[in-house]
């Protein structure tokens, strides 16, 4: 197990310009309201808006934004209409890949994202086709500094219920259950350990490696995705590092 894609992707967000870091405001905005409409706008009784607040602030989205967005929502939630669909489907050299989006139009967005999957050599399939591949976990990276103490770390999360810890050079990444995934992050943060990330994500079973010009061609396939209005998360089981 290893979530080396997630750190390449919140590397990859941090790098991007203000267009794209607007775009992905959006997305988090999106999120937001779904949230309020379906469990009001004060993050202390609703736990999916804390977990939204938590992801927009480890974007470095506005408090400002955050507020304006909850705000915006609670005045107009009978207007909110988007429902969560997933997609699943293969790349180029029978890569797995889960699509989540938020939607207000399912034509739209079903034909959005079958024409990423076939402009770069992959495929759409049935739901199930590759989800038995992933399992759903909770996944809270800490990048490492000169500060860091690894063994205080690992000993932390593992008191709090850490089902898994991986460490490489730049990050240790610790698992958890859906469900333990806040009390390991706020036990964590107790102990005044700064996280860089906490997210629910599909983690694949096995990571598999392609040729380069194959991955030239998948990460391409992931960029489009990822660029879609509707499109909220990819997840996949190529290594990209």
């Amino acid at each position: 197990m290893s979530g080396h894609s997630k750190w390449h992707n919140i590397q990859a967000r941090k790098k991007k310009g203000d267009a794209a870091r607007g775009k992905v405001f959006t997305k988090i905005g999106r999120e937001l309201a779904v949230a309020v409409k379906e469990g009001g706008a004060d993050p202390d009784t609703n736990n999916r808006l804390r977990d939204i607040i938590t992801k927009a602030k480890q974007n470095n989205m506005p408090s400002d934004n955050i507020a304006r967005a909850i705000k915006k929502a609670s005045g107009d939630i009978n207007s909110v209409r988007y429902e969560n669909i997933t997609y699943e489907g293969y790349g180029v050299a029978g890569s797995a890949v889960i699509v989540e989006c938020l939607t207000d139009n399912k034509n739209r967005t079903a034909g959005d994202v079958r024409h990423c999957f076939d402009k770069y050599g992959g495929g759409l399939g049935a739901t199930g086709c590759v989800s038995y591949l992933f399992k759903r976990k909770g996944v809270i990276i800490v990048e490492k500094d000169d500060k860091i103490n690894s063994d205080d770390i690992f000993i932390e999360a593992l008191e709090a219920g850490a089902e898994d810890i991986q460490e490489d050079d730049e990050v240790i990444e610790i698992y958890t259950t859906p469900e333990s995934l806040k009390e390991v992050a706020d036990n964590l943060e107790k102990a005044n350990i700064v996280l860089a990330s906490q997210d629910v994500d599909q983690i694949p079973d096995m990571y598999i490696e392609l040729e380069e010009n194959k991955k030239s061609t998948f990460e391409k396939m992931l960029e489009a995705l990822e660029d879609l209005d509707d499109v909220q998360e990819v997840y996949h089981n190529v290594k990209l590092d």
